[in-house]
């Protein structure tokens, strides 16, 4: 998994709360099974229409708003469990997802696939909402080691949480297994001088 340590990016601003998994990547998109190429259809019904015609107004088809962060309303990722969702959204170019609450399997999803959820405070997403509004170009830094985004040029930043574990894998690019190996020295040290570990053996 690629690390991660911390992103400055423009951001692309989606405002609608309860975006659900189905939203995110339609049903009929997920016979496949390896995670390449969900991005071209991420928000499939949103980006086009039934001419599969791009919709001028939807964010991620103007020409003018890019970015690696992508910033959506409460309650994000809900509805069916969906990995898919979480594949979508990375294949598509994002590395951060800010919401004021995820829903928690997506949540999981995104961490074990590399994207991160970073949820903030309501007040803090209007906000980000708010400059959005007056700069296209606004651009937004996280953080992962001192866990903190900040809104560049502005002078805002608020902390976030993280689960010290997953914190671990993403900077230091680790998956699962990945991490096990990591400890593998610790693993043999404690094998070789755990006194149950002997007893047991004996």
């Amino acid at each position: 998994m690629e690390k991660f340590i911390t992103l400055q990016s423009t951001i692309v601003p989606l405002p609608i709360e309860d975006i659900d998994t189905d939203q995110i990547i339609p049903a009929r998109f997920l016979k496949a099974t390896s995670r390449e190429g969900f991005g071209n259809n991420l928000f499939r019904d949103w980006r086009y229409d039934e001419n599969n015609q791009p919709k001028a107004d939807f964010v991620l088809n103007k020409s003018n708003i890019s970015g690696k962060i992508l910033v959506a309303g409460k309650n994000f990722g809900c509805g069916s469990s969906r990995e898919h969702a979480a594949w979508a959204i990375h294949d598509y170019g994002f590395k951060v997802v800010i919401s004021s609450f995820f829903a928690d399997i997506f949540k999981n999803n995104a961490l074990n696939n590399g994207l991160i959820p970073v949820q903030v405070s309501q007040e803090f997403l209007n906000r980000i909402f708010e400059e959005a509004s007056k700069n296209v170009g606004l651009e937004i830094n996280v953080n992962l080691e001192t866990q903190t985004i900040t809104v560049v040029g502005v002078g805002i930043s608020e902390k976030f949480e993280i689960s010290e574990y997953k914190k671990t894998c993403l900077i230091n690019g680790y998956d699962d297994i990945d991490y096990l190996l990591s400890l593998k020295e610790k693993i043999e040290t404690y094998e070789k001088t755990s006194k149950y570990l002997k007893i047991v053996n004996e």
